[in-house]
């Protein structure tokens, strides 16, 4: 029950990295700038790198033979977990980098908090991780301060993002029977200690950007349980096609 219960959250971790750099992906050659379209196209690689390595230990967990090509390409579209969050289109900059601020907010102290599991696999993954991800938060970060204290329209273009993804944040802390057994041999942190240092990172970053959060409590889930929103089967039909229409190729 302990390894199903580790597969499951191992896989979580696998399909939010996953699904992410695919997404950013899209802007390879599609960036504001030079520079930033390098910083973007390089993020999409360490996190597709991270799922590697995460469906590598998921592989080894499930023990049914399948490897990492297999886990990221030939599953179907309900049997994915990550969150909705990371399936939202990229749309303009500030979507994206909204987009990009909320989930490396949490992704980072949920990496910090895995360095210390129990574990021996699952922390060195995240101790590999952390120095990538603490880059991406410092980028994101940035960007959204340059965008939200900017100018009329850069300051609109954010809040609008930040009006729109608000929904999606709270599907970032789902837990369920698996995380609890997790959490009670030292496995996985609470996503109570998770959120709260998320909260005081997105507040303290936002106030700089002169930015505000909505007032509206709406709040959509279901990717961690497999149910997704209208965009991922076309994120799917993307990632998946070469593999399946020339099977086991590799490159």
């Amino acid at each position: 029950m302990q390894q199903d219960s580790l597969f499951e959250y191992v896989m979580r971790l696998s399909d939010d990295s996953l699904i992410l750099g695919q997404r950013l992906g899209e802007w390879c050659g599609h960036g504001p700038i030079l520079e930033e379209d390098i910083a973007i196209t390089n993020i999409a690689l360490d996190l597709i790198g991270q799922s590697i390595s995460l469906y590598d230990f998921a592989a080894e967990l499930e023990a049914k033979g399948r490897n990492h090509d297999q886990l990221a390409y030939l599953r179907y579209e309900n049997e994915y977990k990550n969150v909705l969050l990371v399936e939202q289109p990229n749309g303009d900059f500030a979507m994206t980098m909204l987009r990009q601020f909320f989930f490396d907010a949490f992704r980072l102290p949920l990496y910090e908090a895995l360095m210390q599991s129990r574990v021996a696999q699952l922390a060195a993954i995240a101790a590999k991780s952390v120095k990538e991800t603490r880059y991406h938060l410092k980028h994101s970060s940035e960007w959204v301060i340059r965008l939200g204290d900017g100018t009329e329209e850069s300051h609109m273009r954010a809040q609008a993002a930040i009006d729109h993804l608000w929904r999606y944040t709270n599907e970032l802390f789902y837990e369920n029977a698996h995380d609890q057994r997790l959490q009670e041999s030292g496995a996985v942190p609470l996503m109570s200690d998770i959120k709260e240092k998320w909260q005081k990172t997105v507040h303290e970053v936002l106030q700089e950007a002169t930015l505000q959060l909505p007032s509206n409590n709406w709040k959509f889930d279901g990717g961690r349980e497999g149910r997704h929103s209208e965009h991922m089967g076309y994120i799917l039909s993307d990632l998946q096609y070469m593999q399946r229409a020339y099977p086991n190729m590799e490159w």
